[in-house]
């Protein structure tokens, strides 16, 4: 159809009369445009897992270290280090966001404590917990957003979203089951390690518990809060570090131990440049995160975005496995393949119930579904 169109346009039709209709030169030819690597939804989804899995193991390689307690110097070194980048992206015009204001950082400053909260119990559960654990009980971060928003958002839950929810549950329980089960085997003929194994596991569990919960309330409070100022991606990353840095520089002054000693016990000779060099890398992630993020949605569908949300949690669980000592026993592996399934019906409930909003009238009150808008394509 297309090479018939093309002929078309270049046609000189003679009438039967014998009269010759008026001729329009040729258009000349245009070269056809080759797909560049920007445009490429694979490339970009690739760039995406590939972020994701560095900053996590990054993070878990500078929080596994014996006795690491400087957890507020690290997540400052990262939020630093964005700020720097986004802003040099910013001079050299690679990417745009709003220049800051102090009514907007007003605005914005308790979703900025949020944000704190959030990253804070998430380094501490990863230093507790093994990859794999800790990306399987993150599924259950998606329940408690689906239902916050039914509460404060008018949202609703689908038969197959509540059918995706009891897998992640399920996983969950195989997981921290499966975890139990590998420190017995491993420690069981001494009872005190037994017994100090297990209680790290229980810290990282109750971390992760209280993980879920602030990033809950962070990304509900932000999907309130975004409407007021209409941030867009670089503008929440650029306002989110910016405010939180001075918080946790406070923190990290008032809560942890700046001694010499302590300072050698965190960064050990032979490891402190591999060390200060994940540190700088995990901050230049985050940014690669919400850049290739950004380029997922923008060349692919938000059901493509969805989806590779999805499947991006094997890639990082099993990455766990590979890079760090996670036990692997079929209980472990089994959670992994529930935690990917439950994962997957999540996405394709998300998208089923996405095709039934558009074929039904909006029912929904105007506020509730300008929330749903804004991060339609983060839900």
């Amino acid at each position: 159809m297309a090479e018939k169109e093309k002929q078309d346009d270049y046609r000189v039709d003679i009438g039967s009369d014998d009269k010759i209709r008026p001729f329009s030169p040729p258009r000349p030819a245009v070269a056809p445009v080759l797909p560049s690597s920007s445009a490429s939804p694979s490339m970009a989804i690739l760039s995406y897992c590939g972020a994701s899995i560095m900053m996590t193991l990054t993070n878990k390689y500078v929080l596994s270290g014996l006795d690491f307690n400087l957890n507020f110097l690290l997540l400052c070194v990262q939020n630093l280090v964005c700020v720097v980048a986004i802003q040099a992206g910013k001079t050299t015009g690679m990417i745009t966001f709003r220049d800051f204001k102090w009514d907007e950082a007003r605005k914005w400053f308790p979703i900025s404590l949020l944000l704190i909260s959030m990253i804070y119990t998430g380094s501490k559960a990863i230093q507790f917990l093994s990859i794999p654990v800790y990306t399987i009980f993150k599924n259950l971060t998606i329940i408690l957003i689906a239902y916050g928003e039914v509460l404060w958002f008018g949202g609703s839950v689908s038969p197959m979203t509540l059918f995706s929810f009891g897998l992640m549950v399920l996983s969950s329980v195989i997981a921290a089951w499966a975890d139990i089960q590998a420190a017995i085997s491993s420690y069981g003929h001494d009872a005190a390690q037994t017994a100090t194994q297990l209680s790290t596991l229980n810290a990282g569990y109750i971390w992760m518990m209280i993980n879920c919960l602030s990033s809950a309330a962070y990304v509900l409070g932000m999907r309130k809060r975004i409407k007021l100022t209409n941030f867009k991606d670089f503008d929440t990353m650029f306002y989110n570090n910016l405010l939180s840095i001075p918080i946790i520089i406070m923190c990290s002054f008032f809560m942890e131990d700046w001694s010499s000693e302590n300072i050698n016990r965190n960064f050990p000779e032979d490891r402190r440049n591999n060390l200060y060099l994940a540190m700088i890398f995990s901050g230049l992630s985050s940014v690669f995160i919400s850049y290739t993020s950004a380029w997922c949605v923008r060349v692919s569908s938000s059901t493509t975005y969805s989806m590779v949300g999805a499947l991006n949690k094997l890639p990082i669980a099993l990455s766990g496995l590979i890079f760090f000592d996670a036990p692997v026993t079929f209980p472990s592996v089994s959670a992994i393949a529930l935690g990917f399934v439950s994962g997957l019906v999540y996405a394709l409930a998300k998208v089923k119930q996405a095709k039934n909003k558009i074929t039904s009238l909006p029912i929904a009150s105007a506020s509730s579904q300008s929330m749903r808008d804004g991060f339609g394509q983060k839900s």
